[in-house]
C-alpha cells in the first residue's frame, strides 16, 4: 500500500471513529480532550461534532491553521506529561480522548504511548472513549465501528 493509500485509510478511520465515539458519549458528562494538535484538523472536527462541549487541546508548540487555534484557556502547550499532570492536578474528566502523539517512528510512539498511559487515566471521566492510533495500556479495548479495521485505529473504555 502506498503511503498516500495509508495516510487516506488513516485518516478516514480517525473521522469514522471520532463520529462513532461522539455517537457513544452522548449521555456521559465531561470534555473532551485532543493529545497532539498538529495542524488543527481533528481538533476543528471535534468542533462540529461536539459543538457543546468544551474541547483541551494540548502539543508541544502551536502551529496549526490559523483558523483552527482553540481558545488560549484550552490550549496546553509543553510536555505531555506535565500537561496531563496539570490536568489532573486541575480535576479535568474527560468523556473522550483522541491519542494522538507520534513522530512516525512505531517503535518509539508505541512506547511514548505506554509511558503515558497511567497519567492518560488520572484524567479520563469513568466509562470515558478513547480514541487512538496507538495501543494504550491499562484501558479496556473496545471495538469501534464495523467500518474500521481492528488495528487500524484502537478505541478504548476508561
Amino acid at each position: 500500500m502506498s503511503r498516500l493509500d495509508s495516510m487516506l485509510r488513516r485518516l478516514s478511520a480517525q473521522r469514522d471513529g471520532l463520529n462513532w465515539a461522539a455517537g457513544q458519549i452522548a449521555d456521559l458528562p465531561g470534555d473532551v480532550l485532543d493529545m497532539g494538535l498538529g495542524n488543527g484538523r481533528t481538533y476543528d472536527h471535534l468542533r462540529e461534532i461536539l459543538p457543546d462541549r468544551r474541547i483541551r487541546v494540548m502539543d508541544r508548540v502551536l502551529q496549526c491553521h490559523p483558523s483552527c487555534v482553540p481558545p488560549e484557556a484550552d490550549f496546553l502547550m509543553g510536555e505531555a506529561e506535565e500537561m496531563l499532570d496539570r490536568l489532573a492536578d486541575e480535576g479535568a474528566r474527560f468523556a473522550l480522548a483522541h491519542y494522538d502523539f507520534g513522530q512516525g517512528i512505531k517503535a518509539d510512539d508505541v512506547a511514548e504511548a505506554a509511558r503515558l498511559s497511567p497519567r492518560i487515566a488520572r484524567v479520563m471521566a469513568p466509562g470515558g472513549l478513547l480514541v487512538s492510533g496507538q495501543p494504550l495500556t491499562g484501558f479496556e479495548q473496545v471495538p469501534g465501528p464495523e467500518t474500521i479495521a481492528r488495528d487500524r485505529y484502537l478505541f478504548y473504555r476508561a
